[in-house]
């Protein structure tokens, strides 16, 4: 199945409408804010790509506003659980979520959320889009992408897939990748994240993977596992040599955005706050060059600029969701 590239070119509409645009009732305790500690809540364990930049993110404004912001890990269920606790948590500012790529995803994936990602948590701003690696096992004789393709098509369900767990960027990336291109691809699937299938990918018990460029590096530089593009629509300076997916597959774009979100209703004057903290790093240049270890690019803006490029991504993924008739129970 290919659908026509224009549908992945039209993005927007009335969900990112809805979230750009919510209002903020405003408070008189606002204008101190912050006044006490506040948690950051990330969806998943310590030590993983979110957390670091989470915990990175969380000294800034610990710096900047003069109290302590605390990651608190709450993983599980794709990031649900920790959406969860900042949906019913207070709309006083001391409670906010790292946003991913997962909470673009889930409202599609799964059928009975207790708590709906757009309506529920406000947009605060945008932090970082990392891109992904398109990564082969080094015994697989393609050299280019167009040359994956080539090999894929002439043996159909012979390349092996490497999807983890459903709401992951890199399932997300692989099955828009099947879509677009219509392959063949035999999927593997590996529970626990991205780190047991790049480890699969590596022993052979797949052959292609897409995983986010900060996991990739150390497998590339070891000579493990062969990287043939990244996902977005320019080249990364991390890896200059790589061309994007989308110069053998237009239309193709796709990137594990992050940023900070708060409980509905949180006040505009705390989201503002916010929101002028987190693009103050974007002109720090310790604090860039810090982020650009992360593997991502900044995303400098407006809570209404986040909220705006969430609802496409959320679209977006949903139409691939629609197509791998992904399930979670």
């Amino acid at each position: 199945m290919k659908l026509p590239r224009r549908q992945f070119l039209q993005f927007g509409g009335a969900i990112a409408a809805a979230w750009a645009t919510s209002t903020f009732p405003p408070s008189a305790s606002a204008l101190d804010y912050p006044v006490r500690p506040v948690r950051l809540v990330v969806g998943f364990p310590v030590g993983g790509p979110s957390d670091i930049l989470g915990r990175l993110m969380a000294q800034w404004l610990s710096e900047r506003l003069g109290q302590p912001f605390v990651v608190e890990n709450q993983p599980g269920a794709a990031s649900n659980i920790a959406t969860a606790a900042v949906v019913r948590a207070p709309a006083d500012g001391y409670t906010l979520l790292l946003v991913g790529p997962a909470n673009a995803i889930n409202g599609s994936l799964f059928d009975k959320l207790e708590f709906n990602f757009m309506r529920d948590i406000a947009p605060v701003a945008g932090v970082t889009r990392e891109p992904l690696v398109m990564l082969l096992n080094a015994s697989v004789a393609a050299r280019t992408g167009a040359e994956l393709i080539a090999f894929a098509k002439a043996n159909p369900g012979k390349i092996r897939l490497a999807l983890t767990d459903p709401g992951s960027a890199p399932h997300a990336s692989g099955e828009l990748f099947r879509m677009m291109t219509g392959l063949d691809l035999a999927p593997t699937r590996y529970t626990g994240g991205g780190p047991v299938a790049l480890k699969g990918t590596i022993e052979g018990q797949s052959d292609l993977m897409f995983e986010p460029l900060s996991a990739s590096i150390e497998p590339l530089r070891a000579g493990k596992l062969r990287a043939l593009a990244v996902t977005s629509t320019t080249r990364s300076p991390a890896l200059p040599d790589l061309p994007s997916i989308g110069d053998f597959v237009p239309g193709y774009e796709a990137s594990a955005v992050s940023g900070i979100g708060a409980p509905k209703d949180t006040p505009a004057e705390i989201i503002d706050t916010l929101n002028a903290a987190i693009n103050a790093a974007f002109t720090d240049p310790k604090m860039k060059a810090r982020l650009a270890d992360t593997g991502g690019s900044v995303l400098p803006g407006s809570p209404a600029d986040f909220g705006k490029l969430m609802g496409q991504e959320t679209e977006k993924w949903a139409k691939v969701v629609k197509f791998s008739a992904a399930a979670a129970h």
